[in-house]
């Protein structure tokens, strides 16, 4: 029999047993949720039995190589190379292991931490943001528009640009894709869409049959009237261009503007394009006759447009555009009105032996004879001559640059330039522009002349006078004469005030082989009235006051100074 007491104890030990027992679990379940199971992995990296600090470690460690590697991206048969760091893609360890450790006194997850675990994917932290920006970037280098289907004409030629296939980086896809396969060192295919061109070749092949090669075939005859000019492919295809339409059609287009001057260009010597003249004068045993004017015709631009794509593909290969008939600014009978009927005033001016100098003014001269201004208009003796150069028969001769003598082509207009300056002051025409030399010269009238040199320093009047002036221009002897032809307005007078401010020239010797002699003229500041009269009674005046610096004594020592 067993006594009371000695069940009771059984009893207890059997409790504390139980009681320890439990306390192991416990304790084991407690230790082994601080840690991954035992058979665990990530992407094939073995963690099991590690801390979820160590299993970090271990993952950080493993993959950074692969994780700091460029993902390689394969696109349009290359390799293009882009930096995970810079797309926004990272490793997520802290996601990956989620779940993996943790306390649980349930015995199939103690009995998992000691002898289970599966190899767990590898999460990655993806910034969208960053990674389609990066792909951006790389389609610049990647995308390549569709090359359309094109025809050109260059120097009449007929040449054909065949349609090539574009291409262009779908980012969205391609993200979808790097996001999936990141991190990894095999190369990622990238996701590339082609873009085709709206100009096939088919289309190209149909307009350079219909078209093209017809269009080039030979020369276009633009006629006008009773004239006709021929115009080459070469000519005429500038202007001539094919132009894609929305639907990919190919169609011929025209530049009116080149083609214009196309046609004018190989119009000009036939005169198809014939220019208004205006009415002028001529002089003839000192009088002027009437030389009448002539009307011009303009191609009208729209019609030579219109006609001349038809005429490309055409049997006759010819386009006849409208005319409008253009009047000259001056009429024959305009002219009657304004015609001169006298001299209205003459000047002439002597100047020295200096036959380089004397030719110059000849020319120049020659070039002024005959010149008619009407009324209202502005001459310039700068734009009637133009630059002064060897090529048109000027010589070098003495001309004034900063107060001292030098040589240049044209020296000696000048004089002519005084002359003229002169017939206008005494005309009464209105003075616009003149400009005296910097230092009196003794053969022309105290502040009464006129340098000129190209292209700023001109002498410009305007005919405000009642009728036409025709200019006559001769050189005789050692002289020049200007004398203007025309219907007398005003008789002029001119009024020379007395020398003030008179300075003294200096005494310079210079020996450098360009030095020019010159002799001394004192500067001095004098005031020109021009007094206009008619029938004997002042109308108006007006005055021109002129600064004259010194002309220096100038002595050249040089053996080869002029």
């Amino acid at each position: 029999m067993v006594r009371r007491g000695e069940r009771g104890g059984a009893a207890l030990r059997l409790v504390i047993a139980l009681a320890v027992l439990a306390a192991a679990y416990i304790g084991l379940a407690a230790f082994l949720g601080r840690h991954v199971p035992a058979n665990a992995s990530v992407a094939g990296i073995p963690i099991g039995g590690k801390s979820p600090a160590d299993a970090e470690a271990t993952l950080k460690r493993q993959l950074a190589s692969q994780a700091s590697a460029p993902v390689r991206l394969r696109v349009a048969g290359r390799t293009v190379d882009v930096d995970p760091s810079a797309a926004g893609l990272s490793l997520d360890l802290e996601e990956t292991l989620q779940g993996l450790s943790g306390f649980s006194l349930k015995p199939a997850d103690v009995w998992n931490h000691l002898n289970g675990g599966d190899d767990e994917p590898l999460r990655t932290d993806v910034d969208r943001d960053r990674l389609r920006a990066v792909l951006a970037e790389t389609a610049k280098g990647v995308d390549k528009g569709a090359q359309e289907g094109a025809i050109a004409f260059p120097g009449g030629a007929v040449k054909v640009v065949n349609p090539v296939i574009g291409m262009s980086l779908d980012v969205e896809k391609t993200a979808d894709v790097v996001a999936a396969a990141w991190p990894t060192t095999t190369p990622v295919k990238a996701v590339v869409n082609t873009v085709p061109p709206k100009t096939s070749a088919d289309e190209v092949q149909r307009a350079r049959t219909e078209f093209a090669d017809k269009a080039m075939a030979g020369p276009v005859k633009v006629s006008v009237g009773s004239t006709t000019v021929a115009l080459e492919p070469a000519e005429f295809a500038p202007a001539v261009t094919m132009k894609a339409g929305g639907d990919g059609s190919l169609t011929p287009a025209y530049d009116s503007r080149k083609l214009l001057a196309a046609v004018r260009a190989a119009a000009a010597e036939k005169g198809l394009e014939p220019k208004a003249e205006d009415a002028s004068f001529r002089l003839q045993g000192g009088k002027a006759v009437l030389v009448p004017a002539k009307t011009g015709l303009q191609i009208d631009e729209k019609s030579l447009v219109d006609g001349f794509g038809p005429a490309l593909t055409s049997s006759s290969r010819t386009v006849k555009p409208k005319t409008t008939v253009v009047q000259p600014d001056l009429t024959t009978e305009e002219a009657r009105k304004i015609a001169p009927k006298e001299v209205i005033s003459t000047f002439t001016t002597q100047f020295p032996f200096n036959p380089p100098r004397t030719e110059n003014i000849t020319l120049a001269a020659r070039t002024l004879n005959g010149t008619f201004v009407a009324p209202g208009k502005t001459f310039s003796l700068n734009d009637l001559l133009g630059q002064r150069t060897g090529g048109k028969g000027y010589n070098e001769a003495p001309v004034i640059v900063n107060g001292r003598l030098t040589k240049d082509f044209g020296g000696g207009i000048s004089q002519l330039s005084t002359t003229l300056f002169n017939a206008v002051f005494f005309s009464g025409a209105r003075i616009e522009e003149h400009h005296p030399h910097s230092f009196y010269i003794a053969r022309y009238p105290e502040g009464r002349e006129a340098t000129i040199s190209w292209p700023d320093v001109d002498n410009r009047f305007t005919n405000d006078t009642a009728g036409g002036i025709l200019i006559e221009s001769y050189v005789s002897g050692s002289s020049v004469t200007v004398t203007f032809h025309g219907i007398k307005t005003w008789d002029i007078k001119a009024d020379k005030g007395p020398r003030r401010n008179v300075v003294k020239p200096k005494k310079i010797v210079d020996d450098r082989p360009t030095c020019v002699p010159q002799s001394p003229t004192p500067g001095f500041d004098v005031t020109v009235t021009r007094i206009f009269t008619r029938a004997g009674k002042e109308v108006k005046r007006s005055t021109f006051d002129t600064h004259y610096i010194p002309e220096d004594d100038v002595t050249c020592t040089h053996p080869k100074a002029s």
